[in-house]
């Protein structure tokens, strides 16, 4: 069945300090700035390194192998913030823009180990240096800080359920509950209740925080939650495999799902009656029909931000059919 496409607008590009530099990774903050980090090609192969693992099985290494040195810059659509980094020794990171022109840095993987384990959320401040540290735990899925410097995270199973000594014999995961909300000083304030209406996490498949408020989508049973302050409220939903989500409290979209579903749109409703309906659904295309092949896709509110390579793409739920 044919299925309506729907053309993602081009909000700005990525812009490197050197030319020499290559996007290691990238992500969106509060107000729709996206954060930026880079290194040379070198300096990426080290931070997206992957260590093997039984069977011929490989896992995200924990923590590069030495340190590099990488740049993080800010942009509102234009760079507006650049920060040097002289030694960055975190592995698949997690970038976010914080108050005071500080940055938050967070190693995605962290193994707990007898002799102790290391921090792997780095606040950073404009000169470069670390001012604050914090452990985040293992298997960070989502990071999302909110205008005010909380920070919020979403886990994947591993994280959830244990790995690298979490769990087993280590102590139970920092993020065990699957969606945690750290404090402007990085220490947890909140973490998502295994005895509400919905069941627990397994999988925080996606996470929007728009202001203060985060809203999840996640595995097994992807509802639909929002969480404001501390008080759940969710939606019943059908939709599979969505790994990111926009709303403004009433219209929902949810975008992606397994197999050939990446790049489609469910429009629909936050009823009553606590349940998602899809009313419309859409293909998500950039412009130019270029391919989506490794593409970002972050919501933040009711913005659907998509970021390919080092170009900035934006989707407002007002553009989507009603």
């Amino acid at each position: 069945m044919f299925t309506r496409r729907v053309e993602l607008r081009r909000h700005g590009g990525l812009v490197p300090v050197s030319e020499d530099d290559v996007l290691v990774t990238a992500d969106v903050g509060p107000h729709g700035e996206v954060v930026a980090l880079w290194s040379t090609p070198e300096g990426r192969e080290v931070l997206h390194a992957r260590d093997g693992g039984r069977g011929g099985a490989s896992f995200p290494a924990v923590r590069a192998a030495r340190p590099v040195a990488a740049r993080l810059t800010r942009h509102v659509p234009d760079r507006d913030a650049v920060v040097h980094l002289d030694g960055l020794a975190l592995a698949h990171c997690h970038v976010q823009p914080l108050p005071g022109d500080r940055f938050l840095v967070v190693g995605a993987r962290n193994r707990w180990t007898a002799d102790g384990v290391e921090d792997n959320a780095h606040v950073v401040d404009p000169a470069g240096g670390v001012v604050r540290t914090a452990l985040f735990g293992d298997g960070v899925a989502h990071v999302a800080a909110t205008p005010s410097g909380q920070v919020w995270v979403g886990y994947s199973d591993e994280g959830v359920y244990g790995n690298f000594g979490w769990g087993g014999p280590g102590p139970a995961p920092v993020g065990g509950s699957g969606l945690v909300r750290f404090g402007r000083d990085l220490t947890p304030t909140w973490a998502y209740p295994h005895d509400g209406d919905f069941d627990g996490i397994d999988d925080c498949y996606a996470l929007n925080v728009a202001g203060e408020t985060a809203w999840t989508c996640y595995y097994s049973e992807f509802p639909v939650v929002r969480v404001d302050g501390d008080r759940v409220t969710g939606w019943e939903n059908e939709v599979e495999g969505a790994t990111a989500v926009i709303t403004d409290g009433v219209r929902c979209a949810l975008v992606g799902g397994y197999g050939g579903e990446r790049d489609l749109v469910r429009v629909g409703e936050l009823t009553g009656d606590g349940r998602f309906e899809v009313r419309h659904t859409r293909r998500l295309a950039l412009p130019d029909r270029r391919p989506s092949n490794g593409w970002t896709a972050v919501g933040r509110g009711d913005v659907l931000h998509v970021i390919s390579g080092t170009a900035h793409y934006r989707l407002d739920l007002d553009q989507l059919p009603g």
